[in-house]
């Protein structure tokens, strides 16, 4: 173990790696949730990976220098919130980073770039049709009247997170493959002088049918969630309806809920 401070102790776990657990034993924080927290920021961050290995509670109680209990209560954390799993005769293993996204009028882009996901998009269709008339009410307009539809992919290191679908005004900007695989959405609208100001959205749950369970890695009949979002301008014209699923295995929404006086 090597020191980094007074009152801190590196540990460098060959199972896991080259990663530094760096934990401060004279802290507040119990020494299970600084493991976990560190743990957990590896796998999101990408650094644990799905299938990686890290051992059994024994071997990492003893190569960390904690108690088998902290260990346990650490692992334990993570295997509730579906990010490891426990293995007869093989030992803890990383099953997924789950993506978190708090409910904000923000893009899913932004939201995995800024939390280090590494996203990547490839867009699936880019054409202009005719709005149904459910997309024609939300963005105001005729029945029957033309809107732009985009469906792009979106992955985190290299595996897919959501399958979304946008429609757009036809005389709201420029777009072209190229950018919307290598930005967000509400960034190139930023970039355009649109200014968001709010959005209606309803979230829910299905079952992927057999063309979303191909694209986004799953088997059909798996547990989705769903998103339809209408967005606003400083205007109130509105700029988006949106359609996205997410894959419920690696994507969940976080809500803070406040007290009304």
């Amino acid at each position: 173990m090597a020191k980094t401070g007074d009152r801190a102790r590196a540990v460098t776990e060959p199972v896991l790696g080259s990663l530094d657990f760096v934990l401060d034993r004279g802290s507040p924080v119990p020494l299970y949730h600084q493991l976990a927290q560190q743990l957990e920021a590896a796998i999101t961050h990408g650094d644990l990976t799905p299938g990686d290995l890290l051992g059994n509670e024994v071997d990492l109680s003893v190569r960390l220098g904690l108690s088998r209990p902290t260990v346990r209560q650490a692992i334990q954390s993570l295997v509730d919130k579906g990010l490891l799993v426990r293995r007869r005769g093989v030992g803890t293993q990383v099953v997924h980073s789950q993506v978190r996204r708090p409910l904000e009028l923000t893009s899913l882009y932004d939201d995995l770039e800024a939390a280090g996901q590494g996203p990547s998009t490839r867009v699936v269709r880019h054409e202009t049709v005719p709005a149904p008339p459910g997309v024609a009410a939300a963005l105001g307009l005729s029945e029957g009247e033309e809107a732009v539809l985009l469906e792009r992919l979106r992955s985190t290191h290299g595996r897919p997170v959501a399958l979304l679908r946008n429609y757009l005004p036809v005389d709201l900007l420029e777009l072209d493959d190229a950018r919307l695989e290598s930005t967000g959405l509400y960034r190139m609208m930023r970039a355009a002088g649109i200014t968001l100001h709010s959005a209606r959205q309803t979230v829910g749950a299905r079952s992927a049918t057999a063309g979303e369970a191909s694209r986004l890695d799953e088997q059909e009949g798996a547990a989705l969630l769903t998103m339809h979002r209408t967005a606003y301008d400083d205007t109130g014209r509105a700029v988006e309806y949106a359609t996205h699923v997410y894959r419920a295995s690696r994507y969940s929404f976080d809500f803070q809920l406040l007290v009304r006086s």
